[in-house]
């Protein structure tokens, strides 16, 4: 065990799922590569810079994770997690450009 897994509050599960960034001006894919009860990783296809807060929308799961970015490597980010919503059915509207996301990208 690593000194960074043991100060862990919630531990990891190493996952392969498909995701979409939503941003303000971006969106775009990403793959969430771990999660936990206290937020996820993701590795997206380029670098961009993110701002402090985005939702990461789990395609398979129908989920919008509206996360805290908590810090940023290459490629890689590791997010917080504030909240969660069903994109399936009706949303709030902040979760509007987060549903169609899901819908373009096959989520049914």
């Amino acid at each position: 065990m690593t000194q960074s897994d043991e100060r862990r509050v919630h531990p990891r599960q190493p996952t392969q799922a498909r995701g979409v960034v939503i941003a303000p001006g971006i969106e775009m894919t990403c793959l969430i590569t771990d999660t936990s009860a206290g937020g996820l990783r993701i590795r997206t296809d380029r670098q961009i810079a993110l701002p402090a807060r985005v939702i990461v929308v789990d395609v398979a799961g129908g989920l919008a994770l509206e996360v805290e970015v908590a810090w940023r490597k290459g490629m890689e980010a590791g997010l917080k997690r504030i909240a969660e919503a069903s994109v399936r059915g009706l949303v709030p509207s902040r979760l509007l450009p987060a549903r169609e996301a899901w819908q373009r990208a096959g989520g049914r």
